[in-house]
């Protein structure tokens, strides 16, 4: 009964609010530099509705320890999650995070701070 109430809410919020497009920042948790260990970062702010998928990929696959925080909102029903793994990166490999919103999906590039 709960979990029905809950989808009721959700469906509620889903369709009286605009559709808002996610804001996506990739970066690292110290100075990006090849290898050295750090933290991925894929912070994804401000969309609705949550309907949202966010994966930390290198070289094209999803890394599979990535963790996830729990899907928070703003005031205006906008939502935020962030995504992280740890990782060392290397010369000639290719960092990103894709998100996939909705119908939408974009990939976002990591840039070394070099």
């Amino acid at each position: 009964m709960k979990l029905a109430l809950f989808l009721v809410a959700l469906a509620t919020v889903y369709c009286s609010k605009d559709h808002a497009p996610p804001k996506v920042q990739v970066y690292t948790s110290s100075p990006g530099k090849y290898g050295r260990e750090n933290i991925l970062l894929c912070h994804v702010s401000g969309f609705h509705p949550p309907d949202i998928n966010i994966q930390v990929m290198k070289n094209g696959e999803e890394f599979p320890d990535s963790r996830q925080t729990d899907l928070a909102f703003i005031k205006n029903w906008k939502f935020h999650l962030n995504k992280r793994v740890a990782f060392t990166p290397l010369r000639g490999e290719d960092y990103s995070c894709r998100v996939t919103h909705g119908l939408d999906r974009k990939e976002y590039a990591w840039e070394p701070d070099m």
